[in-house]
């Protein structure tokens, strides 16, 4: 009998705790459409609860996610290259919206390389603990992509749009304490459990209404609306490069083949 396989995206609930993890480590937790289902899947089902605490979003492996599964994008017909697109980075941006929509604070637990897309996960969380090891890189430039994950639509507003300029432009790697530096992450250790069990005694110990009513006033509708919008100017712009000469050459030098 072949085993079950295992779910691509996991959530265990313990004692008001969501653990929300990608669980696609032999691919670095790229992000394909089923893994982008899945999350999204997750999400819906966390943001109908109302005994949340917190939701822990990590990934299994050596990654927290490498961003878009640049080989799962070369693989697929170029004649069809374009709707695996729009069905791809809307589901990314969908994810990131919910997200950050989700009742309770969302913490990221990240360690080893957070590419590409992935990058939106982690601007979607309310507090960020990195491993050391860890860090944060664009390659877009390097490969012919357009920026998607909110490189455009949420870094400038994090980090300011010059620094996020520069970091893209270049194709240049933010290491862990780099990122501490500049508010992308809130602490980098190298026990993360450690440092998340005490953001999660301290959120309990507070006022939830307190805690929801801060995190709504700190993004009102109209910010919402505005990285909504940006989301998708970042969707239609990657539509416009996915199936370009050029895109199809730098995915095949990133690829090796």
């Amino acid at each position: 009998m072949t085993a079950a396989a295992e779910p691509i995206v996991t959530c265990a609930i313990a004692d008001g705790i969501a653990r929300l993890t990608l669980n696609r480590p032999r691919r670095h937790n790229a992000l394909v459409p089923d893994l982008l289902s899945a999350l999204l899947d997750a999400v819906a089902d966390l943001s109908g609860r109302d005994d949340l605490i917190a939701v822990v979003l990590g990934g299994t492996g050596r990654s927290f996610s490498t961003g878009g599964d640049v080989g799962g994008f070369h693989d697929v017909p170029r004649a069809h290259r374009r709707d695996y697109a729009a069905g791809l980075v809307g589901d990314l941006n969908r994810a990131i919206l919910a997200l950050m929509s989700l009742p309770c604070p969302l913490i990221g637990r990240l360690h080893g390389p957070v590419t590409g897309g992935s990058v939106g996960l982690m601007l979607a969380c309310d507090l960020v603990a990195m491993a050391p090891g860890c860090f944060v890189a664009p390659y877009y430039t390097e490969v012919g992509f357009s920026p998607d994950g909110g490189w455009t639509a949420l870094l400038p507003l994090r980090i300011g749009e010059r620094r996020a300029r520069e970091i893209q432009l270049l194709n240049r790697h933010v290491q862990a304490d780099e990122a501490l530096r500049l508010g992308l992450a809130d602490s980098v250790s190298g026990d993360l459990d450690a440092v998340i069990d005490g953001w999660l005694a301290g959120l309990r110990a507070k006022s939830q209404a307190a805690i929801r009513s801060t995190r709504v006033l700190l993004r009102g509708p109209a910010d919402f609306q505005a990285i909504a919008d940006g989301l998708e100017r970042e969707r239609q712009a990657f539509l416009a490069l996915i199936d370009s000469e050029e895109t199809e050459a730098g995915m095949a030098r990133f690829l090796g083949r």
